[in-house]
């Protein structure tokens, strides 16, 4: 065998394993014109293989002879593997060509959206297959290699690539080269400078007016400008970046870009001022975004792609949240519409050209202008805000001092809500009155509702926003703001907008005043008007109303049928004989709490007067259930109650109502109650009765009996009667307490406790209490006339709780001090003490009118009720009235060291003392010993007519002259 075949055997070896390593394809050449600037190679490139190799070898393509030769290729790179790619030029002219190969390192056209290509240098060399290496030009922003083409040579160029695809390759004349870079430069230095003016403009509106939006617009502006920057590479010259290593900063550029829209989004639309999840949302937004710049110095494309789908959903939502805002008349919403269309027009077109659809030269530049357009659209919207708004008139220096003074004196705190702001300031004044921190009430509209009353919050949020979106009116709101210990306070709020020259609200100035003693009071008022004092149950109106309701509803909403209990205690009035009225309200109370065991919530009980309930039952409606139920109301009060070593036992006559066709109102059910719990008291107590119709016979033996009383008064049949008072120094008569007696000219005497009650119930006390105040003022008068004016003498007239809640009351003693001419002071009205302390505010200024009127005052049945001594010194008192069961009963002589308190009490507040009760000279002797100067009781007489009255005077007079 020779040494040539040998060799050429050789070489088809060689030549089959290199065919193995990348195979050799054939390439048809691309012809260049001697005149064209711009020929793009993108669509003429073949790729040897997709996996990177340390060699290729390329088929040439056919040159004028025909002939195809084959080249190999080594990598010149680090690590001796690359990707591969040529092409084939031919020059079918006379003339030598010379052209620039450029391939960008980064385009936006097609970069891609999830993972984008960020760019990077693309060609490490390019070899041709002829001739001399191209040579590479200097270049920041794409790989630009000078080749030359000879008259009618084909050249096949290999190049040696970075990167898998080759985005773009374009063969340009140098000198078109050069003036489409000028070009461009010119353009980005236009645009650079808008930008730079428009970011720097913006701090400065900033640092003028210190709102959340303006900062927000200001940091939109500075992340487009380092977004061009870096896009234009004018980064690439401030730091020094290897060519295609801006990755990192391409992404970072982006993110930033993305959450400064949204923190312009989020400051402009005041998205906070109510709701903190869109705070927290947002917050949390922008935390994922500021990780993700450091996702970028690792993971440039993932850290981009994120970026770009959170800015396509900030415009998104951020469109959804502008037209909603501006379906509700909010003008921040409305005047964003054209500029957030506009940015929904950008972000589609960017989408356009990252996906491929766009892919013309100048698409890039127009995004970067249009971007800078939006933010200058932005930022003109902003400006109307900063100054179109801010100009407040002040008035005359003089006139506002004068204001700033009244405001002072007023002790009112300044209420500023700065709207722009967003920003309430009350200085500290509120705050130390609750207790609170300096600061907690200083801060957005937000906060507030952290401290306001729930049932208060949404209140203040509605009068706010209407204020604003209205621009007019006043506030004029009471709300409730947390003390440190957990307590509510109320505040009356008075406000009103200023409006700027726009016509926007600016802000909200007003003062807020503490009113939480004039709402307790008034509450109370409320309160006291339709429940009793004692229990804190519903009293008789109330209960009557609940009644009225329940039995409304069960006929139109066809709901359960209401039950009627009268419940009437049998001989409670021994109780209070016996052990006194502090023990009787004590066991009314424990009363009270076991009868609200029995119920349900959707129950009622009330106590109806002294010693009687009333229960309205809902919750059970079958009959067999009712009587269980009020079987277990008779258990409840037949259980003993313990009052330190004794037991005491109770029984109680209960009255049932059940709701039938025949009644129309609750005035009618309640009465069928009573006439059932009248009937069982007759058959000995102790008895539950259910109203039957044979029960209104015995019935109107009550409605009789009120009718005779209506005209007993004018008939004279109440006789008044009078017990004598004796001064204990020298036991002559100083004055008489009034009593009443009803002499029925049917029935006989009939009890006052009996008829009273009836007057109370049928609002009869108040012409039957006139009636004796008019008799013993007249009577009193007689007689200080005929004994002249050296013997001081005084009538006592208990006042009905109806007399005092009555506003005639003051007209009433008016009248009647204007008719009799008695002495100033000797007409003494006496208040139970209970009965004042119903309403003790109401109470102080009718007692303070009757004394102006020339009347004595007496509080009777002192240390009997739940009374504060802190009230005492405001009644204008000038007698007090110890009650019987300090003097006599089982526990006299226990009660005598509070006996002698009460008394040292009422002298210290300079008032008189009487006592009742004394049955015997020790009686008289003991309360002379601790102070008392009055006594009354069984040792000096009887309640006795007005004639033995007289005698009984006059014989003392005539024995003290005698």
């Amino acid at each position: 065998m020779s040494l040539n075949r040998i060799v050429a055997a050789i070489g088809l070896v060689l030549f089959v394993f290199a065919g193995t390593v990348s195979p050799a394809l054939a390439l048809d050449a691309l012809t260049v014109p001697l005149d064209g600037k711009t020929l793009d190679l993108t669509k003429a490139i073949d790729y040897a293989s997709r996996d990177p190799s340390d060699r290729v070898q390329v088929s040439t393509a056919p040159g004028p002879d025909g002939i195809v030769r084959r080249i190999e290729v080594r990598s010149n790179e680090n690590g001796g593997s690359s990707y591969w790619a040529y092409f084939a030029l031919s020059n079918n002219g006379d003339e030598q060509i010379d052209r620039l190969l450029v391939a960008p390192h980064f385009r936006l056209v097609n970069s891609g959206l999830l993972i984008p290509d960020l760019g990077a240098s693309r060609i490490a060399q390019v070899t041709p297959s002829q001739g001399f290496p191209p040579e590479r030009q200097a270049s920041q922003e794409a790989d630009i290699f000078r080749i030359t083409l000879d008259p009618g040579a084909v050249v096949t160029f290999v190049a040696e690539l970075r990167t898998p695809n080759l985005p773009q390759l374009y063969l340009w004349d140098p000198d078109a080269y050069k003036d489409s870079i000028n070009s461009f430069t010119l353009y980005h230095g236009i645009v650079l400078g808008i930008s730079g003016l428009l970011a720097l403009f913006l701090t400065i509106v900033f640092v003028v007016k210190g709102t959340a939006m303006f900062p927000a617009t200001a940091a939109l502006a500075w992340s487009v400008l380092i977004y061009l920057c870096i896009d234009f590479g004018f980064w690439n010259k401030v730091i020094q970046i290897a060519p295609g290593d801006d990755k990192m900063w391409r992404a970072g550029a982006e993110v930033l870009l993305s959450a400064a829209l949204l923190i312009f989004t989020f400051a402009y639309l005041n998205l906070n001022r109510w709701h903190v999840r869109y705070s927290h949302a947002t917050i949390a937004w922008l935390v994922g975004l500021m990780i993700l710049l450091g996702v970028a110095v690792f993971e440039p494309g993932i850290a981009s792609g994120v970026a770009r789908m959170s800015l396509g959903a900030t415009v998104a939502v951020g469109f959804i949240v502008i037209v909603y805002l501006s379906l509700h008349r909010y003008d921040r919403a409305i005047m964003l519409i054209p500029t957030w269309v506009l940015l929904m027009v950008w972000v589609f077109g960017a989408y356009l050209t990252v996906t491929g659809s766009l892919a013309n030269d100048v698409i890039q530049p127009a995004l970067n202008g249009g971007l800078v357009l939006i933010v200058l659209l932005i930022g003109f919207t902003v400006m109307q805000h900063a100054f179109a708004g801010g100009t407040i008139v002040q008035g005359a220096i003089g006139e506002t001092e004068r204001r700033a003074l009244a405001l002072v004196g007023a002790g009112d705190i300044v209420w500023d809500w700065d709207v722009a702001r967003d920003r309430i300031l009350t200085g500290t004044d509120a705050e130390d009155l609750l207790g609170l921190k300096h600061g907690t009430l200083e801060g957005p509209a937000r906060d507030w509702l952290e401290v306001l009353h729930p049932a208060d919050r949404d209140r203040f949020k509605a009068t706010l926003d209407a204020v604003i979106e209205q621009r007019r009116g006043r506030i004029a709101q009471d709300f409730r703001l947390r003390s440190e210990d957990g307590h509510y306070r109320w505040f009356h709020l008075r406000a009103r907008p200023v409006i700027g020259s726009d016509g926007e609200v600016l802000r909200c100035v007003g003062t807020m005043s503490d009113v939480t003693e004039e709402r307790t009071a008034e509450e109370r008022l409320l309160h006291d008007a339709v429940h009793d004092n004692l229990t804190g149950l519903a009293n008789r109106e109330l209960f009557l109303d609940r009644l009225s309701s329940a039995l409304i509803r069960a006929e139109v909403e066809d709901a359960a049928q209401p039950s009627v209990f009268l419940l009437d205690i049998d001989r409670f009035k021994h109780v209070n004989d016996n052990f006194g009225l502090s023990v009787g309200d004590s066991i009314l109370l424990t009363v009270a709490r076991r009868l609200s065991r029995l119920l349900k919530p959707q129950d009622t009980l009330a106590r109806l007067s002294g010693d009687q309930f009333g229960f309205m039952l809902l919750s059970e409606f079958e009959p067999e259930r009712i009587a269980g139920f009020a079987d277990s109301v008779r258990r409840a009060l037949r259980t003993p109650i313990s009052f330190g070593d004794k037991e005491i036992f109770l029984t109680a006559s209960i009255g049932i109502a059940m709701h039938d066709a025949e009644q129309h109102d609750a005035v009618s059910m309640f009465k069928d109650a009573e006439i059932a719990m009248y009937c069982a008291k007759r058959l000995g107590g102790d008895r539950i009765e259910a109203f039957r119709p044979a029960l209104r016979q015995n019935g109107t033996d009550t409605l009789t009996l009120e009718a005779d009383l209506r005209r007993a008064i004018g008939r004279e049949e109440i006789k008044v009667l009078y017990r004598p008072v004796v001064r204990l120094e020298d036991r002559t008569v100083a004055g008489f307490e009034v009593e009443v007696r009803w002499d029925h000219p049917k029935h006989g005497r009939v009890p006052a406790s009996e008829f009273l009650t009836l007057a109370e119930r049928n609002g009869l006390m108040a012409p039957l209490g006139l009636f004796v105040l008019d008799k013993a003022a007249r009577q009193l008068s007689d007689w200080q006339e005929q004994l002249g004016p050296h013997v001081p003498l005084f009538v006592s007239i208990n006042v009905s709780s109806r007399q005092l809640l009555r506003h005639d009351l003051i007209n009433d003693v008016k009248s009647v001090l204007s008719r009799a001419a008695v002495q100033r002071g000797s007409l003494k009205l006496e208040f139970a003490e209970s009965l004042v302390m119903e309403n003790p505010e109401y109470a102080v200024q009718v007692l303070a009118r009757v004394r102006e009127l020339g009347a004595g005052l007496t509080i009777d049945d002192f240390g009997t009720g739940h009374s504060s001594l802190s009230y005492l010194q405001r009644f204008p008192f000038d007698t007090l009235k110890i009650d019987q069961s300090f003097v006599r009963g089982p526990t006299a002589k226990q009660n005598r060291v509070i006996l002698r308190a009460i008394v040292a009490l009422a002298h210290d507040l300079h008032m008189d003392v009487m006592a009742e009760g004394a049955e015997n000279d020790d009686d008289a002797l003991d309360l002379y010993d601790i102070g008392c100067e009055f006594a009354s009781g069984q040792l000096f007489g009887p309640a006795m007519t007005a004639v033995e009255a007289g005698g009984l005077l006059f014989r003392e007079e005539e024995a003290m002259i005698a």
